[in-house]
């Protein structure tokens, strides 16, 4: 059996703003796996798709009209209790309420300009990770120190 997964999307402001390996890492030095990565600039389609939950509120086309306007860093990270891990890495929505320390916290701007995407549950990874990837992207493989562990 795998490890839980979970998809994270690095938004345009975060990719425009060079913002990129900063959260790799902090995803990295959390110890989570990365098995899926790939820029992308999202297809309206994809974005509708994507965040299809809010198509009848009014911010919907501003929130596709955003994600389409530029590269997106979509990512796969596995491990332990990746879900709820990775929404406290990443903070709260609004950048004025995440806490220091957290992706928000530190590096968004505004809510329009928050920088990063979760899931926020299982059923909404296994979604947005099938939505954003074919199989055949997702590299399944075993940590190295996993392997020398092994060995000892």
């Amino acid at each position: 059996m795998s490890a839980e997964r979970t998809f994270i999307a690095i938004k345009p402001d975060g990719v425009q703003r060079g913002l990129v390996g900063e959260i790799l890492g902090r995803f990295e030095r959390k110890g989570f796996k990365l098995i899926g990565l790939k820029q992308v600039v999202p297809s309206t389609q994809l974005a509708s798709k994507h965040y299809g939950v809010h198509k009848d509120r009014p911010f919907f086309s501003d929130l596709v009209a955003f994600i389409t306007s530029g590269p997106v860093v979509a990512m796969v990270w596995e491990g332990d209790g990746v879900i709820s891990s990775a929404r406290k890495l990443i903070g709260a929505t609004k950048p004025l309420e995440a806490e220091p320390g957290t992706i928000r916290g530190d590096l968004a701007v505004n809510i329009g300009r928050n920088v990063i995407h979760g899931s926020d549950g299982l059923d909404t990874a296994n979604f947005e990770i099938a939505l954003w990837f074919e199989s055949s992207e997702l590299a399944d493989w075993t940590p190295a120190d996993q392997i020398w562990r092994k060995e000892e």
